[in-house]
């Protein structure tokens, strides 16, 4: 049975039950209803749904919810006390009672009603639901990273495309002027000829509870667990609180911060290298997999060393995040003494883009420049520029409108996907790989090729 169309055929039901009782009451239309009192007219905003109501959902929400011209109208998770707190904060924003809660997102994706899907899910979800909202014709802000194979990455990018639909990827670094400064620096020969670049970001946590415990009271396990394949739930594996909870780190449902934290670095870089991150890349690297302490087995730091066919070479390092589920890990920051002699002021994140004329270095508190006239260096100069978001959700709904590209393309964040998982599988095969950024495939490792391939998807799960 596909489960699409049995939730269309209840959606269909639910809605003319609504219509008929809606009918039995007069209706007082409010100015604001016709666009007076500075509101937008019902007509002129895009109703969004959102998928996965946890702290990261719920931070995006509130990003949406203060754009007028877009109406909440509907928010779905498998947990009722995260689902709460999202109709809480749509409720208290929108001073009603209007917004609908789902258990189960497909009666979200099932409502024509709605322009737009946020999918702020597990990483397990994130292509799987977004496959689904654009295959109903919803345009859809995802959040990073994007699939737990490049073959999942690649079905979504092709459906997109095939349904001429709007895609926000949450990289939302690239809605932040320093980094676009930084990326547009680079990509004018305004360090010189770019020869390469540093990425770093924080590494996952190991550890993680065996111990076999209940699902939290109400929550919908097997929906959450949903295209993975079964396990019995274990303590803090779905908690909401970041220091607590182990799906992140497990690769059942994650890569780890090699690509959930990664991307956004990893995205930089990619946005300013330009042209030059394209061809084929010659990739190696090692990293630290703890299997043995607990359920996380993804790579707390890791050392990867990219060639590309241009000449320029990158260079990307987990750092550790300094807990192991609330204990110290103790391990060295790889090159830290290196880049803060360097690049004078750094944190656990950051691009850093270096030039045979000088560099930049830029994270979520810093930009860093070395020439330092490169501050007062006229973006209007720039030959090549690149799209100015100041705001990613409101990028998003301006693109719904115009159905132009935004600021974080599907296309992008496929290739920045990519870079993250083919980080992943040398580090873990432990030798040289060379992959072709067009073919994305491995060159002559079928072993490898093998790693880019969809998993197996519990039924009636499917790409």
């Amino acid at each position: 049975m596909n489960p699409f169309h049995s939730t269309r055929r209840q959606f269909i039901k639910n809605t003319g039950l609504a219509t008929l009782a809606m009918s039995a009451f007069p209706t007082i239309i409010p100015s604001s209803a016709l666009g007076k009192d500075g509101a937008v007219a019902p007509g002129n905003r895009i109703t969004l749904g959102v998928i996965g109501c946890g702290p990261q959902g719920r931070g995006d929400l509130r990003n949406f919810l203060n754009q007028m011209d877009c109406q909440v109208v509907a928010v779905c998770d498998v947990k009722p006390d995260q689902l709460a707190l999202a109709k809480k904060a749509v409720d208290d924003q929108y001073k009603n009672q209007d917004c609908k809660t789902y258990r189960d997102f497909r009666e979200i994706i099932g409502r024509k009603d709605i322009d737009a899907c946020l999918i702020a899910t597990p990483d397990h979800w994130h292509v799987p639901a977004s496959l689904l909202a654009v295959n109903a014709g919803k345009d859809i802000y995802t959040e990073k990273p994007l699939g737990l194979s490049l073959e999942e990455d690649q079905v979504l990018r092709a459906a997109v495309h095939r349904k001429q639909r709007v895609f926000q990827f949450g990289t939302q670094q690239r809605s932040s002027r320093n980094f676009r400064f930084a990326a547009e620096l680079a990509r004018n020969g305004q360090i010189g000829k770019l020869k390469h670049i540093n990425v770093w970001s924080y590494g996952s946590s190991p550890g993680g509870s065996r111990k076999e415990v209940p699902p939290p009271e109400g929550m919908d396990y097997d929906l959450w667990l949903g295209p993975s394949a079964f396990r019995p739930h274990t303590e803090n594996r779905c908690a909401a609180e970041s220091n607590l909870k182990t799906w992140w780190f497990d690769s059942q449902y994650a890569l780890g911060f090699i690509a959930g934290w990664g991307i956004h670095p990893m995205d930089i870089a990619l946005w300013g290298g330009g042209e030059l991150l394209g061809g084929s890349v010659v990739v190696e690297g090692r990293g630290n997999y703890r299997t043995a302490e607990g359920i996380c087995d993804t790579a707390t730091i890791w050392d990867v060393d990219y060639t590309f066919a241009s000449g320029l070479t990158v260079k990307f390092v987990g750092v550790p995040n300094g807990e192991n589920h609330g204990k110290p890990t103790g391990e060295p920051f790889l090159y830290e003494a290196e880049w803060k002699a360097r690049y004078r002021q750094i944190t656990n994140h950051g691009t850093a883009f270096e030039g045979d004329n000088g560099w930049v270095h830029v994270d979520r508190g810093n930009l860093n420049l070395q020439a330092e006239e490169l501050n007062r260096v006229s973006e209007d100069s720039f030959r090549t520029k690149l799209i100015q978001s100041k705001n990613h959700a409101r990028n998003f709904l301006d693109c719904v409108k115009s159905r132009t590209e935004t600021v974080s393309p599907i296309d992008a964040a496929v290739t920045g996907d990519a870079l993250c998982h083919i980080a992943d599988i040398a580090c873990r095969l432990g030798r040289k790989l060379t992959f072709d950024l067009k073919k994305e495939r491995f060159v002559n490792d079928e072993e490898a090729n093998q790693r880019l391939k969809a998993r197996p998807m519990r039924k009636p799960w499917h790409l």
